[in-house]
C-alpha cells in the first residue's frame, strides 16, 4: 500500500489525528526509550506537522518550527518512525521532506536540530553537521546539528 503524506498546521489537525500523532510520540519517546520528559511543550500549536500514513496507520511524523521558536534557525523535531516501519527508508524520506519544507518556507534561516547522538551518522548522511559537544537531555545523549547548505558541498 502506498504512503500518503499529510502536512498540516495545528488548527488543521482533527482530534483523531492529533491523538494518533501524540500516541506515536509517546510510544517511542517515552515508553520505548524509557524517557520521562515533557513532550507537550507549547510548540505543537506553532508547528507545521508532517505525517506519513499507510492506510489508516500513522507510520512516521515530525514537526517543523519557524526560526526563533527553538533556535534562531528553523528546526525539525519530534522525528519518529513507527517500530513496524523502520528499516524501510521512511525515516530518510521524512527528514528530506522536512528539510525541503523548511528551506522553501524560511530560505534564509538555515536549519538546526537536536539529534539523539546515536543518530548523528544518519543525520550527517542527510546533510547535517554536528555543532558543539554532545550533551545529556532527559537521560539521552544529544548532539545539535545544522543543515549543510548544498552550495557548501560535502568536502
Amino acid at each position: 500500500m502506498p504512503y500518503r503524506w499529510q502536512t498540516a498546521d495545528f488548527a488543521q489537525l482533527c482530534n483523531d489525528t492529533l491523538y494518533t500523532l501524540l500516541q506515536l510520540r509517546q510510544e517511542v519517546f517515552v515508553v520505548e526509550q524509557a524517557c520521562i520528559y515533557q513532550d507537550l511543550d507549547n510548540l505543537d500549536q506553532l508547528a507545521t506537522h508532517m505525517l506519513c500514513w499507510e492506510g489508516g496507520t500513522l507510520r512516521a511524523y515530525q514537526r517543523c518550527l519557524r526560526p526563533g521558536l527553538s533556535f534562531s534557525e528553523s528546526s525539525i523535531g519530534r522525528i519518529v518512525v513507527a517500530p513496524g516501519a523502520r528499516g524501510t527508508g521512511l525515516g530518510r524520506d521524512l527528514v528530506r521532506l522536512g528539510v525541503e519544507h523548511n528551506l522553501a518556507r524560511w530560505p534564509e534561516s538555515g536549519i538546526r536540530i537536536n539529534a539523539q547522538a546515536y543518530l548523528s551518522k544518519f543525520y550527517s548522511e542527510l546533510g547535517f553537521d554536528p555543532v558543539g559537544d554532545e550533551y545529556d537531555e532527559d537521560g539521552i545523549m544529544h548532539q545539535q546539528m545544522v543543515y549543510r547548505s548544498p552550495s557548501r558541498g560535502t568536502d
